[in-house]
């Protein structure tokens, strides 16, 4: 059965998030069903991030085993075709080696957290951005952020119901840059624990506002215990922005 790599992008506001469940419709369903109506045939999609409920995706990546061969192309339109009205595109389809896996072939990560930091509501961005009032100093996030980078026990910026046997990540990139009322936080690893990214948001948030000094995230970081979290970030701020294939990352290049 030829294999495929799907490329898409969605809003995650109407999603109970990327895996299927039974209180709602999934990004996983949607794709699973549009998959149906256009070949006739059931088929089980893996994705490479199980994003949750309200997350977005710029770049999540899926892969799925048809029956039919597909041109990609038409592969694509026609899952768009019988996806709308729903919030997901499919960016790309492609043929691929059946030894490429969506989820165990990925060998980096990137996710992206978008704050707008003012006093106004939200407009057009609403459902998209975390709206921060207080004024945050990008800068101190920044140092607070340089904390985390390299390898660690993360347990303190895991959730609770986190299924990871082990809480150790190797954070390659933590950068906060600011644009405007914009702040921007990258994160990329090979892969990360449960809420991993919006615990850690939650907590620079904390280092930005004066609650906390980056001496307190240090400490948060070393405590290797949940209950030194600061807040979670809402999901509308999250995306996942892209999926690296190839070679393993070297972790000896790994920053910090």
């Amino acid at each position: 059965m030829p294999r495929y790599k799907l490329t898409l992008e969605y809003d995650g506001a109407p999603f109970v998030g990327w895996q299927r469940q039974a209180n709602g419709l999934s990004v996983q369903e949607a794709i699973e069903t549009a998959l149906e109506a256009l070949g006739g045939e059931r088929v089980k999609i893996r994705g490479a991030g199980r994003t949750d409920t309200g997350v977005h995706a710029l770049g999540q990546v899926a892969h799925a085993n048809l029956v039919k061969d597909w041109r990609g192309d038409v592969l694509r339109d026609g899952l768009n075709a019988h996806l709308r009205p729903l919030p997901v595109a499919i960016l790309t389809a492609e043929a691929v080696p059946d030894t490429f896996d969506a989820r165990f072939s990925a060998v980096r990560r990137h996710y992206l957290y978008r704050i707008v930091n003012r006093r106004a509501p939200l407009t057009v961005e609403r459902g998209h951005v975390w709206l921060v009032k207080r004024k945050l100093d990008y800068l101190a996030m920044q140092e607070a952020a340089r904390i985390l980078l390299g390898s660690h026990d993360f347990s303190t910026f895991r959730a609770s119901q986190c299924q990871a046997e082990n809480p150790v990540r190797t954070l390659e990139r933590l950068d906060v840059t600011r644009s405007g009322e914009e702040i921007h936080i990258m994160a990329s690893a090979r892969s990360f624990l449960h809420s991993q990214v919006r615990s850690i948001v939650g907590s620079l948030e904390h280092v930005g506002s004066g609650k906390w000094t980056v001496e307190d995230m240090r400490a948060a970081l070393h405590a290797c215990d949940r209950r030194h979290c600061g807040m979670v970030a809402p999901p509308e701020g999250l995306y996942l922005a892209a999926v690296d294939y190839g070679p393993a990352p070297d972790a000896s290049r790994s920053a910090g």
